[in-house]
Order: structure tokens, then C-alpha cells, then sequence
């Protein structure tokens, strides 16, 4: 059960490692891209390439939904990233349950945004925990947990791809324990529970007045959705990459320092080293000078609030 690559790469898990996939659990397509059609979730993709039996319920609230779920008369279910809420009928209707392959190291980030919480952050280390679900928030026992750390220039596309590999490996190895009788699920710690907030487009704007190692992050976190970005002459400049320098305090933040786009910060100063206007393509930013330029002097509006 799941939708976006992260948990398409854990099907693909399943099917190397020979399991028995009874049916396969998606969000139904989305309209997307510039035309608007509907496109299957990665997991749907996967599953017809594999001719695997399939659901695209748009709820699992109905009786119908449930009772044809239980039918399947699962060992279990392996949920990844899947964006919808299972009733408790559903939960319990496996006969080891229903597992959730979650990335991070739980209680740290429970959520829907994860990886992108802990780039936020600053974290230097998160992993992946597969844990039983119960009907709380990520606040189900833990089976088994595997760390990985995250290195200064990761990006949330790089670290979502190595999580979903090793949430891969660790979901065939957990249901190969557990059905042996060989793991013991223990409950999360009451200790160090933070929570990751879906991600919402108003995120992306970069403001000045915060620290250039805190925006570095950012454009880091936020890269694959929504972008970071900030406004000049009325258009939205995607910052695709960027460094975090030191650098003095004297200017006002969101000033232009040099020739280079070296933008002054509430402490240091951020060097962008990529960038998008709308529409057009990605550059390196002495291209995308040469082609807009943006004089030194400038100041980039700052958003009202932090």
C-alpha cells in the first residue's frame, strides 16, 4: 500500500524477494503536467508492469472497501508512504498486522514529511524504522530501525532514493523475522517525538533575514517540491543550488553583494549556484547572469513574516 517512488521502490523489494503480493493499494491518478491528464502513482506503474492485482480506492472508510481488503486474507500488509488513513478493520485484519515502512528514525519526525523535516533541521542522521501500525499517528510499536546519515550536501531527492533501498532490504527482513517469531515489537520512546508537517508551497520563499546555513538547508529540503525561491521584477527565481559563506553583517538582508548573486544574509551570505525563472530552463548562475542579470545593490524583497 502506497503512492509516490519512495514506495514503489519498496514493492519492487517484495517482488525481487519472491513474496506472494495478493493486491496492490494506490492513490487513483492525479491530473498533472502542463496538460492536466491523469497519471498513475509510481506504485500503480510498478504493479501494472508486474500484472499484480490492483486497488485505487479513493477512501477506505466504506464497509464494501474493508470487507474486500480482509478478504484477501493477508499475512500481511506493507504501507509505505501511502496517504490514506486505514480504519482499525483494516489494521487488524492481516494476521501479523499491518506494517508501516517509515522514513525516519522514529519518534523523530512523525508525518508526512519526514526526510524533508530532517534537512530542515539540520539533522545528521535519520534511517528508516519499520514499525506495527495502530491507529495513532506513527505512534505505533517498533520492529526493527536502521540509521543512515545524511552528508552536508544531500538533497531530498538523494536522500528519499537511499532511504527507499534501505527501507527495501529492512521490510524483507523484518517480515522474514516476524514470521518466524523472531522479532518483538517494543514500544517508542515517550522521549524526543517531533512531528514533520506536510510541506506547503509558501515554504519555498527564501527569507533573507534568516541565516545562509538555514537557507542552504532549505534549498536543499525543498528542491524536488516546491522549489526554493525568491521575487524579482515580479517573477519567482528558482534557487536549484547554493552555498552557505560567512560574511559581514553590514548590508541590509536580501542584498545583492557582487556580480556573482552573492546575497546577504541575517548571518552570512548565501551563494546560489543554480537557478530557474519560470518556464525556462535550469542554469548555472554566471549563465543565467549573462542572460538576466541582477545588478549588485539590489535588494530582494524579504517576505513579511519569518
Amino acid at each position: 500500500m502506497g503512492a509516490p517512488p519512495f514506495a514503489a521502490t519498496i514493492l519492487g523489494a517484495l517482488i525481487s524477494g519472491g513474496h506472494n503480493i495478493l493486491a496492490v493499494y494506490t492513490q487513483p491518478p492525479r491530473p498533472a503536467g502542463r496538460g492536466y491528464r491523469l497519471q498513475p502513482s509510481a506504485v500503480q506503474t510498478l504493479a501494472q508492469r508486474h500484472h499484480l492485482e490492483l486497488r485505487c480506492p479513493a477512501s477506505l472508510r466504506s464497509d464494501e472497501v474493508q470487507q474486500e481488503f480482509a478478504a484477501f486474507t493477508a499475512v500481511a500488509a506493507v504501507v509505505a508512504a501511502y496517504g490514506l488513513i486505514l480504519p482499525r478493520k483494516m489494521l487488524c485484519a492481516p494476521r501479523l498486522g499491518c506494517l508501516n515502512v517509515h522514513a525516519s528514525l522514529l519518534p523523530r519526525w512523525r508525518g508526512a514529511a519526514p526526510i524533508q523535516r530532517a534537512l530542515l533541521a539540520g539533522d545528521t542522521e535519520t534511517g528508516i524504522t519499520v514499525m506495527q501500525m495502530e491507529e495513532g499517528l506513527d505512534t505505533g510499536p517498533i520492529l526493527m530501525q536502521r540509521a543512515l546519515s545524511i552528508g552536508p550536501e544531500e538533497t531530498a531527492a538523494g536522500l528519499t532514493e537511499a532511504l527507499a533501498r534501505l527501507g527495501g532490504e529492512l521490510i524483507l527482513e523484518a517480515l522474514d523475522k516476524l514470521n518466524q517469531g523472531h522479532l518483538t515489537p517494543r514500544p517508542q520512546p515517550r522521549e524526543g517525538v517531533t512531528y514533520a508537517a506536510k510541506i506547503e508551497r509558501a515554504e519555498g520563499r527564501l527569507n533573507w533575514r534568516r541565516p545562509a546555513a538555514e537557507l542552504e538547508r532549505r534549498v536543499r529540503a525543498l528542491a524536488s517540491w516546491p522549489g526554493a525561491f525568491f521575487e524579482y521584477r515580479g517573477e519567482e527565481i528558482r534557487v536549484l543550488g547554493a552555498g552557505a559563506l560567512p560574511g559581514s553583517g553590514d548590508e541590509p538582508p536580501g542584498t545583492v553583494l557582487n556580480d556573482r548573486l552573492s546575497i546577504a544574509c541575517g548571518s552570512g551570505v548565501l551563494q546560489p549556484s543554480r537557478l530557474q525563472r519560470p518556464g525556462r530552463s535550469p542554469l548555472d548562475t554566471g549563465d543565467f547572469l549573462r542572460g538576466y542579470p541582477i545588478a549588485a545593490g539590489t535588494l530582494l524583497p524579504c517576505p513579511a513574516t519569518s
